[in-house]
C-alpha cells in the first residue's frame, strides 16, 4: 500500500492519520471490513424502516420534533431537509485543514458500522477527500452538542451536490459543478443517513489533534529558547540536575529539564553567579522553566489520551449495536473534548507568559547582567528589541483572554431539548488562535535570546554547541543578528516560520540528540 494512503477500518483511526489527511492530502480508502460492516448495519436500518413502529432518526423527526412519525413517502425529503436546514453556519470560512479533518473523522465513524449509512455514501465521502474538494464551512454554528451540527451539515450538503465548496485549485464554486467535474455523483440520502452525517464531535476533535501536533513542537522549542535565555543571562544550569527533578517526579518536568540540560552542554556562559554577588538564585522565569513547561507537557499527554479515546469512538445518535438494536444515546456530547481543549489554552497562555518574562529580562539593563539596554547597538540612537517585546506582550495578553474556558458555558437550544451543551467547537477555535500566538511568542524569545548569546560571544564567552547551531540556523533562515536598528517585522516573521515549521528543533538535535 502507498505510504500516502490511509485505510479507514471499523475500529477508529490515529492522530497521525488525521494529520496526514487534513494537512498533507493523503488518499483515503475504505477497508473491506468497513464495507462489510456498513452493509450489515444498513440491513438493520432498512428492516426497522419497513416496520410501522417509529424509530428515532429513521422514521421520526429530530431533536424537539422527534415525536412526529414520518411516512415512507417523506423520508428522503426528511433527510435532505435536515442537511439543508442545519447548514446554517455564519461568519468567515474555516481553514481547509480543519474541514478535511472534519470530513475524515466523520468518515471514520461512518465506517465503524454503527451508523447505518450505506457503503456508497461512505465511498462518496472518501471520493470528495481524494478529489481535494473542500466544503465551505463557517466559523459559527456549532454548540458542541449534538456534536458539530452546522459544520458537518455544510459538508453533507456538498455530498448532496448543493452549497459551495473549494476545488483543489483553491477556487470556490457551486458544489454540484465540482462533483460533476470530478465524476462524482451526488448522494440521494436514505433513512437515517442525513442525521448520521451531522451528529459528531469531529470538528472539535480534528482541531484538538492538530493542536497537539503543533504544541508538541512548540513545547520542545520553548525548552530550547528557555535554555538560550538562561545562557544569555549567565544563569546556572545546576537547577536542571536530574536528581533535583527525580524528587518531584512529574514526567514532563523531567523531560523539559533534560532538554534544557542537553542544549546547554558545553556552555561557557552558565554558572557565573560568582561574578554578580547579589544574585544567589536565578529568577523564577529562568529557574522554574522546567516546572512550568513540564506541567504543560503533562497536560498535553492527558489531552492526547482523551483524543485517542475519541479517535477510537463511534459517535452518533442513534447507533446500530452489534445485536441489531438501534438505540438513542448521549455519546455525541462534546464535554470530554471541550475540557481538554480549554486545558490546553490555559497551559499555552502560561507558557507564553513565562517566555515573555524572560524576554523582558534580557532587554532590561538592570536585570540582564551586563547586556546592553534592549540589546540595542547604540542605546538611545537605537531602540533595539524594545517594541518586539511590546508585540510579544500584546500576544501574551490575548493568550490570557483566550484561556477563559468555553466549556464552562452552556446555552440551551432546540426548545430546551438540548439544554446543556459543551461549546467544544468554540474551545477548539480559540485554541487554534492561541497556538498561532504561542508560536509568535516563542519566536520573539528566540530572536532576543540568540541576539543576547551573540553579544556574549563577542565578549569572549563561548556559547554551547547547540546554541551555536540554533543561532546559525536562525540567521540562515533570514533573521539577522545584532547591529543597528532596521525594519524588524521581517526578522520576526522569519523567526516565527523557523519555530512553527520545527526548524529550531531540527537545528539543535544533531548536537543534542533527539529531544523530548
Amino acid at each position: 500500500m502507498d505510504m500516502h494512503t490511509v485505510v479507514v477500518g471499523t475500529s477508529g483511526t490515529t492522530a497521525e492519520d488525521v494529520v496526514a489527511v487534513a494537512r498533507h492530502g493523503a488518499r483515503v480508502e475504505l477497508s473491506a471490513a468497513a464495507v462489510d460492516a456498513l452493509a450489515a448495519a444498513r440491513l438493520i436500518v432498512d428492516a426497522l424502516a419497513a416496520k410501522p413502529e417509529p424509530v428515532y432518526g429513521v422514521s421520526t423527526g429530530f431533536g424537539a420534533l422527534a415525536s412526529r412519525h414520518i411516512g415512507h413517502e417523506l423520508r428522503a425529503q426528511l433527510q435532505r431537509n435536515i442537511v439543508r436546514s442545519h447548514a446554517a453556519g455564519m461568519g468567515p470560512r474555516v481553514e481547509r485543514e480543519v474541514v478535511r479533518a472534519l470530513m475524515f473523522l466523520r468518515l471514520k465513524t461512518v465506517a465503524s458500522g454503527h451508523t447505518g449509512v450505506r457503503p456508497e455514501v461512505a465511498q462518496t465521502m472518501a471520493d470528495l477527500l481524494n478529489a481535494g474538494i473542500t466544503p465551505v464551512v463557517h466559523e459559527y454554528g456549532s454548540l458542541g452538542c449534538s456534536g458539530d451540527l452546522a459544520p458537518l451539515s455544510h459538508c453533507a450538503l456538498t455530498l448532496m451536490g448543493e452549497g459551495e465548496a473549494e476545488g483543489p485549485d483553491g477556487t470556490v464554486r457551486p458544489a454540484g459543478e465540482l462533483l460533476a467535474a470530478h465524476g462524482i455523483a451526488p448522494v440521494e440520502l436514505a433513512e437515517k443517513e442525513g442525521l448520521a452525517l451531522l451528529n459528531g464531535t469531529d470538528g472539535m476533535l480534528g482541531m484538538l489533534v492538530m493542536a497537539l501536533a503543533d504544541l508538541k513542537n512548540l513545547y520542545t522549542s520553548a525548552d530550547i529558547t528557555a535554555a538560550l535565555s538562561l545562557e544569555a543571562l549567565l544563569g546556572t544550569d545546576k537547577v536542571l540536575a536530574p536528581e533535583l527533578h527525580a524528587i518531584r517526579p512529574h514526567p514532563g518536568q523531567g523531560a523539559s529539564a533534560d532538554n534544557m540540560l542537553r542544549v546547554l552542554a558545553g556552555s561557557g556562559l552558565t554558572g557565573h553567579h560568582q561574578d554578580d554577588a547579589p544574585r544567589v538564585q536565578d529568577a523564577y522565569s529562568v529557574r522554574c522553566a522546567p516546572q512550568v513547561n513540564g506541567a504543560g507537557r503533562d497536560t498535553l499527554d492527558y489531552a492526547a489520551v482523551v483524543a485517542g479515546r475519541e479517535l477510537a469512538s463511534a459517535v452518533d445518535n442513534p447507533v446500530v449495536l452489534p445485536d441489531g438494536r438501534v438505540e438513542s444515546n448521549g455519546n455525541f456530547h462534546g464535554a470530554p473534548v471541550a475540557y481538554v481543549l480549554d486545558f490546553l489554552a490555559i497551559v499555552a497562555a502560561d507558557l507564553g507568559s513565562i517566555c515573555e518574562r524572560r524576554t523582558d529580562r534580557l532587554l532590561d539593563k538592570n536585570r540582564s547582567h551586563g547586556l546592553p539596554p534592549f540589546l540595542a547597538d547604540d542605546a538611545g540612537v537605537d531602540s533595539g528589541l524594545m517594541i518586539a517585546q511590546y508585540t510579544q506582550a500584546a500576544l501574551v495578553s490575548e493568550m490570557k483572554r483566550l484561556a477563559v474556558p468555553a466549556s464552562a458555558d452552556s446555552i440551551p437550544s432546540s426548545a430546551m431539548q438540548e439544554d446543556h451543551v459543551s461549546m467544544g467547537w468554540s474551545a477548539a477555535r480559540k485554541l487554534r488562535t492561541a497556538v498561532d500566538n504561542l508560536a509568535r511568542i516563542v519566536a520573539v524569545e528566540l530572536y532576543a535570546a540568540t541576539r543576547a548569546v551573540e553579544l556574549r560571544a563577542a565578549e569572549g564567552l563561548v556559547p554551547a554547541p547547540a546554541s551555536q547551531a540554533a543561532v546559525a540556523a536562525l540567521r540562515a533562515a533570514g533573521a539577522e543578528g545584532p547591529g543597528p536598528d532596521r525594519f524588524l517585522a521581517p526578522d520576526l516573521a522569519a523567526a516565527d516560520t523557523f519555530v512553527r515549521e520545527g526548524r529550531l528543533v531540527a537545528a539543535v538535535e544533531p548536537v543534542t540528540g533527539p529531544l523530548a
